[in-house]
């Protein structure tokens, strides 16, 4: 009988812990064809389990794909190596090592015995013994020890570039602020300045994937950002009108970050490891070592610095410029933009840093070289399940209608089954994506999978989160007490109206806008961009082609 795969979210730390030491120890053997028994010796010393064992969670690891959830022990709770004592005892262990031990103040092992000792007294529990209190405090990653200063970072080497021998080798992602004021795209006021998450590829400098957002840099954003770079973008360009060749695709066999609070969270650093992507984070105090993707967000900025509504680099700059007036971009119309910029401009330019080889021609031959020796840049084995382990998480009671999510009801006859069930309502674990709230993916707990399930009403349009926020905003401010789903999607339906109309009334103004824009962005333009099909000149600030105006729109 298959094993079920847990939500990632559920896996309890220690045993994900355990996961992610086999799966270094195993992945690289369930690579080869078959595991010379020399090998397996050696991993099952490493492991500290038998020959058989290895050779059981080999067979689990190649039918899972590489999936870390594939090697997290589902055995029994007793035998050698493994936690015999009840949750309530260590969960004592767990909340005094996180509270007391992995902090500033660095208490030493014994007080940790103590203080465990004392609150199992206080509440009425056994105590457990002072071996297993230690043992849990060595099995400790150096990530959490870091929180005490258990760890010294090495120092970096100055000036130096980090090297990748193949496409998607390694990866660095950045976010930064983008000199632009936007406007909303309904009554086309300014609404700040929005957040774009960049991840260039090492090897080619090809930018792998981007993604645009009116919030700040999060873990969701980030794990966006990767499931933008390990998607067939095709489907995408073409959704967002933008006729263009963007081949690099593929999972990153490892990233690299700063020590930003979204790149330390538990849910990044868990769908990373489910689909063996490491993370190497920056050593503290030495932002050169990012400098590559740092200057390619500095080459997006200064195309941006010609788009009307910039806040170019700094106050100097911009002198009595005035961005809020000259606004007019929306963040669909941005998006749209950028991937022009990215796709038909940055990936066609000669790039010092390869000698003058385009970055896309760069990507291509590496690709090449990759088919020559049989291989090919690492994809995930699912997409969908590649995308839906990077999602929020949301909890829900399952009612007899179905999932309600702000105001919102969705429901499907796949949810029967759990709502006929006897006992109390059934709480659930949901996935959803921020940029379309059209559907949701409900975590089932019997075979591990995910559930899709739409709106209860399907005539309803799919929106974006930011859309159904600012539909809810609008309807607060005109004092709507009550606010249901009707209510708001008639709110929307009327602000896309708007939109429209809008879009249309300032059509010419805009356009010639543009044009003006476009001279000063493209000085030598390549003859590519220069068709008369080439979006280029008039996407600075045009939108009226067939785009969603609400496509990307964040949460």
């Amino acid at each position: 009988m298959a094993e079920v795969a847990p939500d990632l979210s559920l896996v309890p730390e220690p045993l994900w812990q355990e996961a992610e030491r086999r799966a270094t120890v195993l992945r690289p053997l369930a690579a080869l064809p078959s595991c010379p028994r020399e090998q397996a010796r050696a991993a099952a010393a490493a492991l500290g389990v038998t020959e058989r064992q290895v050779y059981r969670l080999l067979r689990r690891c190649r039918e899972g794909g590489g999936a870390l959830t594939a090697m997290v022990s589902s055995g029994s709770d007793g035998g050698r190596g493994k936690r015999r004592i009840e949750e309530r005892r260590d969960a004592l262990i767990r909340d005094a090592v996180a509270e007391l031990y992995l902090t500033p103040q660095r208490l030493s092992a014994e007080k940790i015995v103590v203080e465990v000792r004392r609150r199992a007294r206080d509440q009425h529990v056994c105590p457990p013994s002072a071996s297993t209190v230690r043992r849990r405090i060595a099995a400790l990653s150096q990530e959490e020890r870091r929180r005490r200063g258990d760890v010294t970072v090495p120092e970096a080497v100055l000036g130096s570039t980090v090297t990748a021998k193949a496409p998607l080798d390694v990866v660095q992602i950045d976010h930064t602020p983008v000199d632009l004021i936007l406007v909303d795209p309904i009554e086309r006021r300014p609404i700040g300045r929005p957040w774009v998450t960049v991840a260039i590829d090492m090897f080619s400098r090809c930018i792998a994937g981007f993604l645009v957002t009116l919030e700040g840099p999060s873990s969701t954003s980030v794990g966006l950002c990767l499931a933008h770079v390990a998607s067939d973008k095709r489907a995408w360009l073409e959704a967002i009108g933008v006729d263009a060749d963007w081949p690099v695709i593929g999972r990153p066999r490892q990233i690299g970050v700063d020590n930003a609070a979204e790149f330390h969270s538990e849910a990044l650093e868990r769908g990373c490891a489910q689909h063996d992507i490491t993370i190497d984070w920056r050593p503290l105090g030495r932002p050169q070592v990012g400098g590559v993707v740092e200057r390619v967000i500095g080459t997006l900025m200064e195309l941006v610095h010609g788009l009307p509504g910039t806040t170019f680099s700094n106050v100097m700059q911009r002198g009595r410029y005035d961005s809020d007036k000259a606004a007019c971009l929306t963040l669909a119309e941005l998006e749209r933009w950028l991937a022009v910029a990215i796709a038909k401009l940055y990936h066609l330019r000669p790039h010092a840093g390869l000698d003058g080889a385009a970055p896309l021609r760069r990507y291509q031959e590496g690709v090449r070289a990759l088919a020559a020796d049989g291989r090919a840049p690492p994809t995930p084995r699912d997409p969908r399940a590649f995308l839906i382990d990077f999602l929020p998480v949301v909890r829900r009671t399952l009612r007899r209608d179905g999932i309600v999510i702000d105001h919102i009801h969705y429901f499907s006859d796949a949810l029967k089954p759990w709502i006929e069930r006897d006992g109390p309502p059934r709480r659930v674990l949901i996935r959803r994506d921020p940029r379309d709230l059209s559907r949701i993916y409900v975590h089932d707990p019997d075979d591990g999978g995910y559930l899709e399930v739409g709106y209860r009403e399907l005539s309803r349009p799919p929106v974006s989160l930011w859309e159904h926020r600012l539909a809810r905003s609008r309807l607060r401010r005109q004092r709507q007490s009550e606010v249901d789903e009707g209510v708001l999607f008639a709110a929307i339906e009327e602000m896309r109206e708007i939109e429209a109309q809008a879009r249309t009334t300032t059509r010419t103004t805009r356009r010639n806008q543009a044009r003006r824009i476009g001279l000063r962005v493209i000085t030598e333009p390549d003859p590519r961009l220069s068709e008369p099909a080439s979006p280029w000149p008039v996407l600075a600030v045009d939108g009226t082609a067939s785009s969603e105006p609400f496509d990307v729109e964040e949460w």
